[in-house]
């Protein structure tokens, strides 16, 4: 199946111009709106794949770097900053994407500041968010203070995230998303890091719990209402 990818820029009001790329396979059904983690930009072989791969499933994908990474500086962008950057990128995505299914999220920081933005003022056309390892707490430091956004979140959620995930103590992640009750759902990866990693004495590698997360978004985004 054909697929199309676009090198874009996307203007964020008041704050500049980032680079942005669509990938979009002549048989879309949806596209998801993909922000990048704190410590990775839009270009990361991980990004790529996540792309590629739900291209092969029928799923076009918005990618955009945030204004920090975009000017390559170290620290990231404050909240305010980084929901611009995601309304912008999801009014962008439905503009060249009309017609398909609208999900936003993304990996961590990605994830993260898009449900902050979500819980503020909805993202318009957004029909859910899916989360690739969602940052509950940072490392060593369990908590549940990042979440206490989600429950002004009132569209459909999909938490994927690693069992060793140390960004995310499944003890404290499953209330979390228990408590949001039909609207949330979490798919538990195996042996995955906070990057779906895994362990060589797990039996599997690398490529295949990608294939897990992957076959799980696709399906989640195709059965959205």
């Amino acid at each position: 199946m054909a697929v199309k990818t676009q090198e874009l820029k996307l203007d964020i009001e008041r704050i500049g111009t980032v680079s942005a790329i669509l990938t979009k396979p002549a048989n879309a059904r949806a596209c998801y709106v993909l922000a990048h983690g704190a410590g990775t930009d839009m270009r990361h072989a991980s990004m790529d794949k996540i792309a590629v791969g739900l291209a092969d499933r029928g799923i076009a994908t918005f990618r955009f770097n945030f204004p920090y990474m975009e000017k390559k500086l170290g620290r990231p962008d404050q909240p305010a900053v980084a929901h611009a950057a995601v309304r912008a990128a999801v009014a962008e995505a439905a503009r060249l994407c009309p017609g398909l299914k609208l999900v936003a999220g993304g990996k961590s920081f990605g994830g993260r500041m898009t449900s902050q933005a979500q819980s503020k003022a909805p993202l318009p056309g957004v029909k859910g968010l899916a989360f690739l390892g969602f940052p509950l707490h940072t490392d060593k430091k369990p908590s549940t203070d990042r979440a206490e956004h989600l429950a002004g979140v009132e569209i459909p959620m999909l938490f994927l995230q690693g069992t060793r995930d140390g960004l995310a103590d499944l003890d404290l992640l499953k209330p979390v998303v228990g408590g949001l009750g039909a609207k949330a759902t979490l798919h538990e990866v195996e042996g995955g890091d906070h990057s779906f990693a895994v362990l060589k004495k797990s039996g599997r590698t690398n490529d295949e719990a990608l294939t897990e997360v992957l076959d799980t978004l696709a399906a989640w985004i195709v059965a959205l209402a």
